[in-house]
């Protein structure tokens, strides 16, 4: 058992235990208070047990561990806050939103190959049976539809700028987004896109170009093409050729007053510079499938990434739903509930699905006994 394991223990909570005693509150992102029958889990109770604690699992405790401990009390396991979340999902329905590079599947060396487990493609087909599901990713739609494999969920690459969702009648997005509808096209498919940066393509395509031939000079780095935007990995690019790597991207940026330059994890991004991201994404998605206007609707946004952070603020104005952040450090975040990793969110999407699951049995044998007529479904 590892020290942050015994840590947990000693002090009564662990993030994926359903014992968790913390009271939830699916709309605020304010620190989360435990209730009268949970050990006080403050920073100060714990810098005071920290004696104590250390002498239980006979090893010093790092300061790391604490930190994320503290953490974790202001944005409490969405596993052990599961039961409580669900009470106030009661009559509600969820629509379920999914980051991929650090959600879905855990962050690689090599982009291409950061693939999910078969496991967790059936958690998210299981997911998707009993609610309205997105991909929302940095990648472009069409790599990120490769990578999860699934028909019955929506997919929204390039940070959410090339949406892709069945055909049917599409409401004009709000005006203040300055989208028209000219954006919005089919697919091969017969799929509905919506592309509000397309008139950048022409740009992009020459920024690429650009980027490649820097990129070839620099070890280690590499330009990946994600239609609407544009990322150049520097994860394996040796410590001292970083900043040379940076200028020359800005100095590339610096010919195209469009764009604009974003970080994320390893990775620098160009980006066309127009008011759209996840945030305006999700919106855009729950106006298309019709809860736009709805009050009983709560977004489930589960994310890792800085850009994840646009939707959680948009959960967050809406004053209802679930921002989940995903992370084994301490960060700034809106998220109002947190899960340690990619196995945590295994976790929660098979028990999330499994509880609609048993909410649906439930109502069913309520409707055969004529108890159910009247019932609201709950999703």
């Amino acid at each position: 058992m590892t020290n942050f394991a015994k840590l947990n223990q000693a002090m009564g909570f662990q993030r994926s235990s359903t014992s968790d005693k913390q009271k939830v509150q699916p709309i605020s992102t304010k620190v989360v208070k435990n209730d009268e029958n949970s050990g006080d889990l403050s920073l100060a109770s714990i810098a005071s047990n920290r004696h104590d604690i250390s002498t239980i699992v006979n090893t010093p405790i790092p300061s790391s561990d604490i930190a994320y401990s503290s953490w974790v009390v202001e944005h409490p396991s969405a596993l052990g806050s599961f039961d409580r979340m669900m009470k106030a999902a009661k009559g509600k329905r969820i629509v379920v939103f999914l980051d991929y590079d650090g959600t879905l599947s855990p962050i690689v060396d090599d982009p291409d190959r950061a693939f999910m487990s078969n496991e967790m493609r059936a958690a998210v087909r299981e997911v998707a049976k009993y609610f309205p599901t997105a991909v929302i990713s940095g990648r472009s739609r069409d790599k990120v539809k490769g990578f999860v494999q699934l028909s019955n969920v929506y997919y929204a690459g390039s940070h959410g700028m090339d949406i892709m969702v069945p055909p049917k009648p599409l409401k004009p997005c709000d005006a203040k987004n300055h989208v028209t509808a000219t954006a919005s096209a089919l697919d091969k498919e017969g799929d509905m896109l919506f592309q509000p940066a397309k008139r950048f393509l022409p740009a992009i395509q020459e920024i690429s170009i650009v980027l490649e031939e820097i990129a070839r000079k620099i070890e280690g780095a590499r330009v990946e093409d994600n239609r609407f935007c544009i990322s150049v990995h520097y994860r394996k690019v040796r410590e001292e050729d970083y900043g040379i790597l940076e200028e020359k991207v800005k100095s590339v940026i610096e010919n195209y007053p469009d764009f604009h330059l974003t970080r994320g994890k390893k990775v620098l991004e160009i980006r066309p510079s127009i008011e759209w991201n996840k945030g305006h994404a999700l919106e855009y998605l729950l106006d298309t499938l019709g809860f736009s206007n709805s009050g009983d609707v709560l977004p489930l946004y589960i994310g890792d990434d800085r850009t994840d952070e646009d939707a959680f603020k948009v959960i967050e104005a809406r004053g209802q739903g679930f921002p989940i952040i995903v992370s084994s450090i301490p960060k700034d975040t809106k998220a109002a509930f947190s899960l340690h990793d990619p196995s945590e969110v295994l976790t929660f999407l098979l028990r999330l699905a499994r509880w609609r699951k048993a909410s649906s049995s439930s109502r069913s044998l309520a409707q055969i006994w004529g108890l159910g007529n009247s019932h609201k479904a709950n999703c």
